[in-house]
C-alpha cells in the first residue's frame, strides 16, 4: 500500500493506493484560513500536523489491514506557503499563504534589486510567491525575520513532522522566487537579495526521490512495520498531474479548484514571463510545466454560494443550466487578485448589468461563465509561449459539474477529459510519487493515464455565443483597471 496526503488550503485529504493503481480508501479534514487584515491569509503549521493526524486515524479506522501495509507516503501540497522555522525548527508565525497579497509592493522592489530575474526564475515576481513574503517580513516583522534558521514550504512541514528531514522537490520550491527553475538549484542571487542563505533553504530532492523514513515512534503509534520511506512529494498541480498521467511532453491538466489551473508538462525550460504565465520544474526529473493560473475559480461558486443563502454548491451550481446567457449579468472573478495574464493584485471581483429580474440562477451561471472567461485568457497566455493544448484531463470540485465543464472547454477550445473513479488529483499523484520512491520504477510505470468517464468537447454554437461576452469582459477590466478604480 502507498498513502498520499494532499495539504489544500480548505482541507487535507488522504488516500490509500494499491498496488496496481488503485484507490482504495481515502479521508479529509477541513482547514480553515485566518485573515486578520485585508489583503492577508494565514493557517497554523501546527493545525495542519493535527489536521493530518486524524486523516490518517481515519483511514485507519476504515481499513485497519490496507493501513498497515503502508510502505511508503507521498505528500502534495498548496505551493508558494512561508512556513518559518527557528534554530529549534520551532514555527515562528503562522504560515503566510499562497492567496496572500500583503507583499505586491515588495514585487517590484525584488525585481528592481535582481533585473535578471525573470530570467534565472522563468516568473514575474507576485504576491503570491514566497520571496516576496520574505522581504515583507524583513520590513514589518524583523524581530521575526531574524530569528529564522529555515524556511520551509506547507508539504514540506509536513515531511519535516514525518521524518526529522528538512527537504523539498523542484516542483514546489519552483514557485519561491529563489529556484533556478533551468538548473534546478537555488539562485544565490536571489536568495542574497531578500537576505537569505542557501543554509537557510531545505535541502533539494526530486519528488520521486526518498526525502527520509517515517520516524519510529510514528511507525509504532500507527501500527506499521518495517521501514516506511517518505518522497520528496510535489506542489499540488504537478501531483495532480502525476495522479491523472499528465507527465509526457503537452499532455494538460485543467484543475478547477480553490484556483484554476491549466497546466501542460514539458521537456525543457520554456517561460512567458511577461503574461505571467508560471514556468516550473515538474515533480520527475528532466521535466518542466507550464501554467496559468486564477486565483478564486471554485472559490467563487463558493463565495456565491453562501452570499445567496444556499446550502448546496452543487445545488446552486445546478441553477445555471437553465439560465439564458444574454440576461445574465457579466462577471469578474478576482476576488483575490488575478495571477494570468494580469498580475494583479489589487484587481476585485464584480458583477456588470444587474437589474431587478437578475436571480440566483443568474449569479450562479455568471460566476461559473467568469471563471471560464478567465481560464481561456490564461490559455491564450499560455498560446503565446508556444503551448497548443487539444485535450486536458479535467478535475478538481468544479470538475463534478459537465455544465461548467462545458463553458471552460467552448471559452478554451479544447476538450477536456473527466476521469473515471471519482477524484484523483493531489493525493493520488503523491501515492504514486511514494511508489516511485519504495521502488525505483520509472514514471513511465506508474504514471499511466486514468481511464476517462467522458469527454467534454467544446460547442461551436456555445463558443459562438461566449464571444461577445468574453470580450466585454476583457473590455471591463481594461477600462476599470485604466481608471485605477481596482
Amino acid at each position: 500500500m502507498y498513502l498520499g496526503i494532499d495539504l489544500g488550503t480548505s482541507e487535507i485529504k488522504a488516500m490509500l493506493v494499491d498496488g496496481d493503481n488503485k484507490p482504495i480508501v481515502s479521508s479529509a479534514v477541513q482547514q480553515i484560513i485566518s485573515r486578520p487584515y485585508p489583503l492577508w491569509s494565514e493557517q497554523s503549521p501546527e493545525n495542519w500536523w493535527q489536521a493530518t493526524c486524524e486523516a490518517l486515524e481515519q483511514l485507519r479506522r476504515s481499513a485497519p489491514a490496507a493501513f498497515a501495509e503502508v510502505r511508503a507516503i507521498g505528500i502534495s501540497g498548496q505551493m508558494h506557503g512561508a512556513v518559518l522555522l527557528d534554530g529549534r525548527h520551532r514555527v515562528l508565525r503562522p504560515a503566510i499563504l499562497w492567496n496572500d497579497t500583503r507583499s505586491f509592493a515588495e514585487c517590484i522592489e525584488l525585481e528592481a534589486l535582481v533585473p535578471e530575474s525573470r530570467e534565472i526564475t522563468g516568473n514575474l515576481a507576485m504576491p503570491g510567491f514566497t520571496a516576496p513574503k520574505l522581504l515583507w517580513l524583513q520590513k514589518h516583522e524583523p524581530t521575526v525575520f531574524r530569528s529564522i534558521s529555515k524556511v520551509l514550504l506547507p508539504k514540506d512541514y509536513l515531511v519535516y513532522r514525518l521524518t526529522g528531514e528538512l527537504v523539498s522537490d523542484m516542483s514546489d520550491a519552483a514557485g519561491t522566487l529563489w529556484l533556478d527553475v533551468a538548473r534546478r538549484d537555488w539562485s544565490e542571487r536571489m536568495l542574497t537579495a531578500t537576505g537569505l542563505t542557501r543554509e537557510q533553504m531545505p535541502a533539494l530532492i526530486e519528488g520521486c526521490e526518498v526525502a527520509g523514513n517515517l520516524k519510529e515512534d510514528l511507525v509504532r503509534q500507527w501500527g506499521l512495520s518495517g521501514t516506511v520511506v517518505v518522497a520528496g512529494g510535489a506542489g499540488d498541480n504537478a501531483a495532480s498531474a502525476v495522479g491523472v498521467g499528465a507527465v509526457s511532453p503537452n499532455s494538460a491538466l485543467v484543475s478547477l479548484g480553490s484556483s484554476g489551473v491549466i497546466f501542460v508538462s514539458t521537456d525543457h525550460f520554456s517561460p512567458n514571463p511577461a503574461q505571467a504565465v508560471h514556468a516550473f520544474c515538474h515533480a520527475l526529473p528532466d521535466r518542466w510545466c507550464q501554467m496559468s493560473v486564477t486565483l478564486a475559480a471554485a472559490t467563487s461558486l463558493s463565495w456565491a454560494t453562501r452570499l445567496t443563502g444556499h446550502g448546496s454548491e452543487a445545488a446552486f451550481a445546478k441553477l445555471a443550466e437553465d439560465v439564458v446567457m444574454e440576461t445574465a449579468p457579466v462577471f469578474l472573478p478576482y476576488l483575490n487578485g488575478e495571477r494570468t495574464p494580469h498580475n494583479n493584485a489589487q484587481a476585485t471581483g464584480m458583477f456588470v448589468g444587474l437589474t431587478s429580474n437578475t436571480d440566483a440562477a443568474a449569479i450562479a451561471y455568471s460566476v461559473m461563465e467568469g471563471v471560464a472567461f478567465s481560464l481561456a485568457d490564461g490559455y491564450a497566455a499560455l498560446t503565446a509561449a508556444g503551448t497548443r493544448i487539444e485535450q486536458a484531463v479535467f478535475v478538481g470540485g468544479g470538475a463534478r459539474s459537465r455544465f461548467w465543464g462545458t463553458l471552460v472547454a467552448s471559452a478554451c477550445g479544447f476538450t477536456l477529459q473527466r476521469p473515471r473513479g471519482g477524484d484523483l488529483g493531489g493525493a493520488f499523484g503523491a501515492a504514486r510519487l511514494a511508489r516511485m520512491a519504495a521502488t525505483g520504477e520509472a514514471a513511465e510505470a506508474v504514471c499511466s493515464r486514468v481511464p476517462d468517464e467522458d469527454l467534454i468537447k467544446p460547442s461551436a454554437m456555445l463558443a459562438a455565443r461566449l464571444k461577445p461576452r468574453h470580450e466585454r469582459y476583457q473590455r471591463l477590466y481594461r477600462t476599470i483597471n485604466e481608471k485605477a478604480l481596482f
